[in-house]
């Protein structure tokens, strides 16, 4: 079965990127490579829409994919659950990826069953000085699971002095998040869990972009069988 793909936001990192594994991957067929200038017309046909824009962009895309019956899986950063609890998907997919790094999936994993034993946790994340989103889908999905961990084990919220103060951070499901944006960098993320006399740092750092690729591939192939909505690479590789 070869599957056709549509890029959008194909002159983007990310969209440069997936269409490399697109040309790498002999299951794969390029349909249509679109930038911001192309109709999202010229999307219909493919199996799978790959997209990689800017939020407010990404949910009409979204929306045009789920009236298409198209499926789609979505690159682009900030998507909450607030945002994605309210899709409605049934015939195609939805599967939206904060971050395509296998080991950064894995961080976020140990990140949230280690939440049930702290009862302070902030994230501090840092990217390249092009990122235009803060805090990072990556960072907003680790807090998500991070604060559902906790619910599920019932236990009260963290205990984070100072919170509500300008410089404590942007408060996400109830951990601060510490966005930094530097030229240098590509993309780091640290969970400090800290308890009595002592801290687990869950840290995790990418290169470049190359640590996506992997991720993109398989998460191509994962939409294009799985209709409904999926959440997160986890997902996608069943850890």
């Amino acid at each position: 079965m070869t599957i056709k793909v549509s890029v959008i936001g194909a002159t983007g990192r990310m969209g440069k990127l997936a269409l490399e594994v697109i040309q790498g991957a002999q299951d794969l067929e390029l349909h249509s490579a679109l930038d911001s200038k192309s109709e999202l017309a010229s999307a219909i046909g493919a199996d799978v829409i790959f997209e990689a824009t800017k939020l407010e962009v990404s949910q009409d895309i979204v929306a045009f994919a789920v009236e298409h019956k198209i499926s789609i899986l979505v690159a682009t950063s900030g998507w909450s659950e607030a945002l994605h609890s309210g899709l409605s998907v049934s015939e195609s997919a939805v599967v939206i990826v904060p971050n395509f790094s296998v080991g950064s999936a894995l961080a976020t994993k140990f990140a949230a069953l280690a939440a049930k034993h702290f009862d302070s946790i902030e994230i501090v994340e840092t990217h390249h000085a092009g990122k235009v989103d803060s805090p990072s889908g990556t960072a907003i999905r680790t807090a998500e699971l991070i604060s559902s961990s906790r619910k599920d084990a019932g236990l009260t919220q963290l205990r984070n002095p100072g919170v509500g103060q300008e410089a404590r951070g942007q408060v996400v499901a109830g951990v601060p998040v510490h966005s930094i944006r530097l030229d240098g960098v590509s993309a780091k993320q640290e969970i400090l869990l800290t308890g009595a006399s002592e801290v687990l740092n869950i840290s995790h750092e990418v290169s470049s972009v190359q640590a996506y690729a992997l991720g993109i591939l398989h998460s191509i192939r994962f939409a294009a069988i799985n209709p409904g909505l999926t959440i997160g690479l986890d997902k996608v590789l069943g850890i």
